[in-house]
């Protein structure tokens, strides 16, 4: 499945409207783009505005002809404080009161010295799930308005390095920036599958996917605090960069997972997308396996009811009335 799919495979996206997360750069700027040059209205959500601006100049400028007609609408978005997530969901309930129809959890922080977020969170537990799951929650009303919503939330193959250390989920007992990384992807990874089962015994009619970029040329690494995901400038030894130069793929390739698991119409609600060749570092998007742990029900329960308690978010599963 997905061998060789490419942007060319993607379906009329007229009358859907998507939120991309860290939609100004790197495999989200490029999912934005796709998805509104497919007909999708798409809301460039980023911490910094004018970079979003920017970022929808260049989005036109590359749609050509279709640029000038792509409904693109840029709102402020920092993963790291609470409180503006919950101010662009009420920006996004206010603008599309009939609901959205895709959220994609893209934005991302990798590897930096330990830092907090404004609600005390360790930056990459905090940013790239804990803020994710805080924005899902808000929005999930909203999803549920619309049939066949779906929910993609990108992950790492960084996640095969993480533990889900509930003693330590801050990391403040001993910071290892890369395991604190794996943590927070596995945890993106889990909440994805979870929230698909969550959705199956609650009987709705919405999707959860789960993507990953392989190894892919984005500013996610450059400075450890970039958005975007994929894994890119850990050239420190010679080995790192010998794999970067043969395996890296750039971000129009990188950021093909996560909207084949946004827009593929028969892909089974669940799918974990990622790239088909050695390694999943490059290739064709296509369904690849977690690991067992990702299933694993006590850990996930656990992992959902702490981010419900840190957050203070909750998600309702009861059923919406939605237009016929």
């Amino acid at each position: 499945m997905g061998k060789g799919w490419s942007t060319e495979g993607i379906v009329d996206q007229s009358g859907r409207v998507a939120v991309v997360t860290g939609a100004n750069s790197g495999i989200g700027l490029v999912a934005a783009r796709e998805l509104a040059g497919h007909g999708a209205t798409v809301v460039v959500a980023c911490r910094d505005i004018a970079k979003g601006d920017t970022a929808v100049e260049q989005m036109r400028e590359q749609l050509g002809d279709a640029g000038d007609s792509a409904a693109l609408h840029v709102r402020e978005l920092d993963l790291a404080d609470l409180g503006s997530v919950r101010g662009l969901a009420t920006d996004v309930v206010a603008a599309f009161p009939g609901g959205i129809d895709l959220l994609v959890n893209n934005a991302g922080v990798m590897a930096p010295p330990r830092r907090e977020t404004a609600d005390g969170f360790e930056l990459q537990l905090g940013t790239n799930h804990l803020g994710h799951f805080a924005l899902t929650g808000l929005l999930f009303d909203q999803l549920k308005k619309k049939r066949g919503s779906r929910v993609v939330t990108v992950s790492s193959n960084a996640h095969k390095m993480g533990k889900i250390d509930f003693e330590d989920l801050q990391s403040t007992n001993g910071y290892r920036r890369w395991s604190a990384y794996g943590q927070s992807k596995l945890a993106n990874l889990i909440f994805g599958l979870d929230l698909q089962k969550r959705i199956d015994e609650a009987g709705l009619d919405m999707k959860s996917m789960v993507a990953h970029p392989g190894l892919s040329s984005t500013n996610l690494g450059s400075a450890g605090t970039g958005t975007g995901n994929g894994v890119v400038n850990l050239l420190t030894t010679p080995i790192l960069k010998f794999s970067h130069i043969v395996f890296a793929q750039d971000a129009d390739h990188g950021a093909l997972p996560t909207l084949y698991a946004a827009t593929v119409p028969d892909l089974a609600g669940g799918s974990y997308i990622g790239p088909d060749g050695i390694g999943e570092h490059r290739g064709s998007p296509t369904i690849v396996a977690p690991r067992k742990v990702a299933h694993n029900h006590e850990i996930a329960e656990r992992l959902w009811n702490e981010s419900e308690k840190l957050t203070g978010v909750g998600f309702d599963f009861g059923t919406t009335a939605v237009p016929a």
